[in-house]
Parts: structure tokens; C-alpha cells; sequence
């Protein structure tokens, strides 16, 4: 699958309803990018911890999913989140996720989250566990 079949896929569920947008979707890095809105906000105008985990959660099972094999699913079992700067209304985030291991009962994938000005907001570590079909 690509970016653009992953896109439509999506559409309909909790990344749709974020406004995520897939850049590139391949089993080595999955890109993808999402505007800051007041309603993903804290009450400073500030993205909320959240909606900054959604995105690297749903870069790091889409990175799982691209690496499955026939008929096995996934699922989260951990996620580590270190924020490390503030993303306002209006800008956009750019996660980008790699992976860290990739075996047979577990998948670990690192999303890096940062403003388009190349200024990092967050890194999030997180563990899929993939269910056998």
C-alpha cells in the first residue's frame, strides 16, 4: 500500500478526523504531516499531548501494517512520549517514523515529531504487537 491508499483508508476514522495527510507510507519510513487546529489545542493554543501521540501511534501501526505478514494484524502495547517544544495553531507537524526492530512478535517504531521549520516538538518510542491471523 501507499501513501494514497492508506489516505483513503483512513479517511473515515480517527486520523481522518485529525487531518492527518500520508506523505509517504514505505516499510522503511512512513511521513506524514498534520495542521495545528484550536480543537487539538490545550488552553494555551498549544497541541495538546494527545493529539500529538495520535499522530505518532498512527504512523507507527501503518509502519507495522506495511510490514505484516499475510493476514496478521497489530496492535499498540507501549508508547513513550518525550515533548520536547511547542506547536501553535495554525503550523503544521511533520511526523516522521523509522523502525527500531522489526521481528516476528513485535514491532518498535520511533516517530520523530517537528514543526516544517525543522524545530522538534516531540519524540515518541512505541512497541506494536502483531497478532498472528
Amino acid at each position: 500500500m501507499d501513501a494514497s491508499s492508506f489516505q483513503q483508508r483512513l479517511a473515515s476514522a480517527f486520523p481522518g478526523l485529525l487531518g492527518i495527510q500520508f506523505r509517504e507510507v514505505t516499510p522503511e519510513r512512513i511521513v506524514a504531516s498534520m495542521e495545528v487546529r484550536a480543537d487539538m489545542c490545550n488552553g494555551a493554543d498549544v497541541l495538546h499531548g494527545g493529539a500529538l501521540m495520535s499522530l505518532a501511534d498512527t504512523l507507527g501501526a501503518v509502519g507495522t501494517v506495511v510490514n505484516l505478514p499475510q493476514g496478521a494484524r497489530t496492535t499498540t502495547i507501549e508508547s513513550k512520549t518525550n515533548f520536547v517544544g511547542a506547536a501553535r495553531v495554525g503550523e503544521r507537524v511533520i511526523g516522521e517514523c523509522t523502525p527500531i526492530h522489526r521481528g516476528k512478535t513485535t514491532m518498535v517504531w520511533q516517530t520523530r515529531v517537528s514543526l516544517e521549520n525543522g524545530k522538534l516538538c516531540g519524540i515518541v518510542t512505541q512497541t506494536q504487537l502483531i497478532l498472528p491471523a
